[in-house]
């Protein structure tokens, strides 16, 4: 069984402006976003850990703060 992970959508999105010539972009989601977030802001707190297990904590943290934005409670 596969499990999707919600990624929260796009973070930074940028629509098409056919004028201008420009092609929409997506972006990076909001999972990963998060995550870099939770990375730069947390990195000192966490100690002598693996890279792993770092990049793992970081991405548990944007899980929750997606689900937080949804009202839910991780």
């Amino acid at each position: 069984m596969t499990t999707t992970i919600d990624d929260g959508g796009y973070a930074f999105p940028s629509p098409a402006d056919e004028k201008a010539g420009w092609h929409s972009e997506s972006g990076m989601t909001m999972r990963d976003w998060f995550a870099g977030q939770a990375l730069a802001g947390h990195y000192a707190d966490w100690g002598p850990r693996s890279m792993t297990e770092i990049a793992t904590m970081a991405y548990t943290m944007a899980d929750a703060m997606i689900l937080a934005r949804k009202g839910g409670e991780a």
